[in-house]
Formats: structure tokens, sequence, C-alpha cells
């Protein structure tokens, strides 16, 4: 595209500063910037603004909003040993035909915890220090055994919606928020073949079903079958994975009710006294299933995200942005929010399903996010390590092991997915701390 055309474009956008430091350029610097603005959907940048903008005011207004909780047939619990294994039979069966695939979301920095290194890449200070990468993989590769990322982003805003700079001939862009998976699962995974996408690559693998996971969490269990097999026998095109909210103040969205559609509802959007509220029956918080970032899809349901996905609503993460300053074309670092960045979350298709479930699993076996910087007291590295090593602790006693206070045992993945496979430590006393990666070593210990 010629600059004349480009800078056309963006002046019917209202967006043509972004040419203001052109002339100033040298060669390279010009081909960057117009190779960046032509890959831009510039229009589509304007739309989702003014989509985001309406949605923010429309959240304020709580007269257009209704949010109630759950209704009690549209989620069930782990816990009876009865449906739990008939689930995961379902759920096997389904992995062991070759039904299952995997969807890492894994687009977050490691800034929060001080390391320049993807959040999947950290090591929490487990014996074995395997980063969440590594133990994620394991799970699948010992699921594997007992069954028999293209990241979109979008430019930063303005609070006028107008594109920001970051340096003379580039624009300031963000990762458009985990909702950005149903975008890049549609593009081309070559540039030689536009056609092969993650969508036509699992059609080609006859894969039915997807798990989608954050890599924040050291406990997730990848593949789950259990979440497999509840999801498949309820026929469900989207199932969320859920936790009972720890408090009624902790900061947690909820998977909810609003205006008569399953969404999550973040904390901030509810009231002390819809926070508060509690079953009847059961004395449990009417708000309880804390979102996790954890969801099933029939491949069928993400073929289908492209047909709605321009009515769903971006939201609005108002932030710091250094930019560049077009008068003085000087680098400013703002010490409050100047802008914002603009983010569409995985759960904001809930809302579009036609058949939708949620399951309660147990915190402290399957939730253990990794969030903040070491040392916080709060989904923390150190917290990480503790939940996970504690689950294995009661892996080897739910086993018939003793462990000895204070012995801190890892057991790699690649031995037991989710306590399964450790008959041979019945009657062992673990006396020594260490990681696992064979059942053989299981003697070394012990």
């Amino acid at each position: 595209m010629s600059i004349d055309t480009l800078r056309d474009r963006y002046k019917a956008a209202g967006q043509d500063h972004l040419l203001t430091f052109w002339s100033q350029l040298s060669p390279t610097e010009q081909q960057t910037l117009a190779a960046q603005l032509d890959a831009l959907d510039i229009e589509r940048v304007n739309r989702v603004f003014k989509k985001a903008i309406d949605a923010e005011a429309e959240a304020l207004n709580a007269t257009t909003t209704s949010i109630e909780p759950l209704p009690k047939a549209a989620s069930d619990s782990v816990g009876n040993p009865q449906k739990d294994t008939e689930w995961r039979n379902v759920g096997l069966a389904a992995i062991a035909r070759g039904e299952v695939g995997v969807l890492l979301m894994a687009g977050g920095q490691g800034t929060r915890l001080g390391s320049s290194a993807p959040k999947g890449c950290y090591d929490i200070g487990l014996p074995s220090h395997k980063s969440l990468f590594q133990y994620q993989a394991e799970r699948i590769a010992r699921l594997q055994t007992v069954a028999e990322q293209v990241a979109c982003t979008l430019p930063c805003l303005t609070n006028e919606g107008k594109v920001l700079l970051d340096s003379p001939h580039s624009v300031a862009v963000a990762p458009d928020g985990n909702g950005g998976l149903y975008a890049a699962i549609r593009s081309p995974l070559t540039t030689e073949d536009k056609s092969h996408t993650v969508l036509t690559d699992l059609s080609k693998r006859k894969i039915l079903y997807v798990h989608a996971y954050c890599v924040d969490n050291c406990l997730v269990r990848v593949a789950d079958p259990v979440f497999l097999g509840y999801s498949i026998e309820k026929q469900a095109d989207c199932t969320a994975k859920v936790v009972p909210k720890s408090s009624p103040t902790e900061s947690v969205g909820v998977v909810a009710y609003r205006n008569s559609k399953f969404s999550v509802v973040e904390y901030s959007e509810i009231t002390a006294e819809q926070a508060e509220r509690r079953d009847t029956e059961t004395g449990e918080l009417s708000f309880r299933a804390g979102n996790i970032a954890n969801h099933f899809y029939t491949t069928a349901f993400l073929n289908r995200v492209e047909s709605f996905e321009e009515e769903l609503a971006f939201h609005i993460a108002r932030k710091k942005i250094p930019h560049v300053d077009l008068t003085t074309k000087k680098v400013v670092k703002p010490s409050k929010p100047n802008g914002m960045k603009l983010e569409m979350f995985v759960f904001d298709v809930f809302p579009f399903t036609e058949r939708f479930s949620v399951l309660e699993v147990t915190r402290n076996e399957e939730f253990s996010p990794l969030k903040n910087a070491p040392g916080t007291g709060s989904d923390d590295p150190e917290t990480s390590r503790r939940d996970l090593l504690a689950q294995h602790r009661r892996f080897l006693q739910r086993a018939g092991a003793i462990v000895k206070d204070g012995v801190e045992i890892e057991l790699s993945p690649l031995v037991s997915y989710a306590g399964e496979g450790l008959e041979s430590v019945m009657g062992k006393t673990f006396i020594k701390s260490g990681h696992i990666e064979s059942v053989e070593e299981l003697d070394v210990l012990a």
C-alpha cells in the first residue's frame, strides 16, 4: 500500500497523527511503520473502542443490568466417587480415541515476578526446578499413558480513542487479553499456506473437544478426564471449571447469570449485599463460583465463535502507557493512567453458548495461581511451591505411605497425574526430602 493511500485511510479513521514524524524517518523506519499500519485494522480498532466505551457505561448503569446466581441445574460438583469415576471413564475414552486437544493460554509475562521471561518458564523453587511449562507437558504425557500461539495484539489508546506511538516509527501495542485466542486459532500458521490454521489442524486430526487453561496454575489438571467426561455427558458446547470463593470479599470474578445469560461477573460489579447472600438450603454463598480460566469447548463451538465475535465487547484496562509526545518527539513515562488497553477474555463467549455448564472442584487440589512477586504472601512462588508439595504429600498418604514432618517429596507428573499409580508406597515411610522421576525412585527416599 502506498504512503498516500495509507495516509488517506488513517485520515478517514481520525488516526493520521500516527504519521506525524513520517518525513523525519529513515527509509528503514518508514518501511517498519508502514508495514505495521498496513497490517493494523484501524477501522476495527475504532469500532472496538466505541463498543468498549459503551459497554463500560452500561456496566456502570445498574438499572440496565440484572445479576443473579447460577441456576442450580447449571452446575455440579466433584466429590461423588461414583459420578467422578463415571465422568473420568468417559473422558479417558475420548482421550484414548484421540478426540481431545489442549489449548494453553501462556501469553502472560513474569514482570510482576521480577522475571523478563514468559510466566510459564518461571521456577517456583521446587526441588526439581522444573518450570510450569515442563510440569504441564509432563502431565499430558502421563495422561496419555493412563488413557492409552499466535498472540493477537491491539494498539494502546488514549482515553479519547487515539492510537499511541511508543517511538516515532512504532505503534504502542499490547496483548488483547486471553480472549484473543479465538482469533489466533483462525490465523494462518504459516505464510506459505493461509488456509492452515489451528482450527483446520484440529479438524484434520478429528479433535472434537478442547481443554483450555492458563499457564500460571501449578495445580491445573491438564485435559482432566473427569472434567472432559462431565462436559461430554452434559453435551455442553462450553463448560467452566470453578472453585468456591474463599470468602464473600475475595477479589475474584464469579460465573453467574447476567441479564438471563451465563457470564463472568467481576467482583467489583457485585454489591456487598449480593456478595454476602447465602443459599437458604445449604448456607453456601449464592455467588460462589469463582472463575479460574479453565474451560472445555467442542471444536464445533470454537468454529462458531467467528459468527458472533463482532458482538463481543472489549474490556477497558486504564494504564500508565509510555508514548511519544507528538510535539516534542520525546518519550513520556506517565506517573498516572493516561490511556487504555483493550482486552477480550475467554469467558466473553459464555453468553453466546447454547448448552453451558459449570463444574465446581476443590481449590487445594486444582487451583493455586502464580500472580504476585516473591514474598507477597498470596498467589506468589512460595504459595505455589507450598500448595504443589502439599498435594504430593496427600497423594503419598492416600496411597498408604507415611511422610515424616518436614519432609518434602516432589512427584513428577510422569509418575502420577492425580495420585494414581502409587500402589508401591503402601506401608513405606519417607524420611528424606527430594524429587521422584520414576516409580523405581520411590524406594530411594523411603
